[in-house]
């Protein structure tokens, strides 16, 4: 099955203050009808770069069976990881650049895990560019940011 993962994340501008990610599914089942999932989390004292990484594994973490992703998201830096061989290299390093340790390492190991089932592949997006479904997930992004909590898990019946 081929879905269409989209993600943002949000840290309000604020390293020390409420982070959320937002995520949207869109895929089509057997039967031909196409479905919209939508995912919105927060908590607390995060950066961005940590709730761009939540997102996508929120997304592909909620995919029961094997499918073809595309994730798309305005984050370059998710993106790069993956269509630059960032990961590839950070991996054969140790998980080390030459300015010192990769930042987030535990969630890009969740990233990965997350990706194992699935084909993958990552499309950078310019952030708010029309895209009707990253608009959306920006909008889950910094409601989640806001709230610091659960706004909406409809994720399970993701087949």
């Amino acid at each position: 099955m081929k879905v269409t993962l989209y993600s943002d994340g949000s840290a309000r501008g604020n390293p020390d203050g409420p982070g959320g990610f937002g995520t949207v599914l869109k895929y089509t089942d057997p039967k031909g009808q196409t479905h919209v999932r939508e995912y919105s989390g927060g908590f607390k004292k995060t950066t961005n770069n940590r709730m761009e990484l939540l997102g996508v594994i929120t997304g592909l973490e909620a995919l029961t069976k094997p499918c073809d992703v595309e994730v798309v998201s305005d984050s370059k830096y998710v993106t790069d990881a993956f269509n630059q061989h960032w990961i590839d290299n950070w991996q054969n390093k140790g998980w080390k650049t030459k300015n010192g340790p990769v930042k987030n390492i535990p969630l890009w190991k969740r990233l990965l895990k997350a990706m194992e089932p699935h084909h993958v592949t990552f499309t950078w997006v310019k952030g708010h560019n029309g895209h009707p479904e990253n608009e959306r997930c920006d909008q889950l992004a910094t409601s989640a940011a806001d709230g610091d909590d659960l706004l909406d898990d409809t994720l399970d019946v993701v087949v």
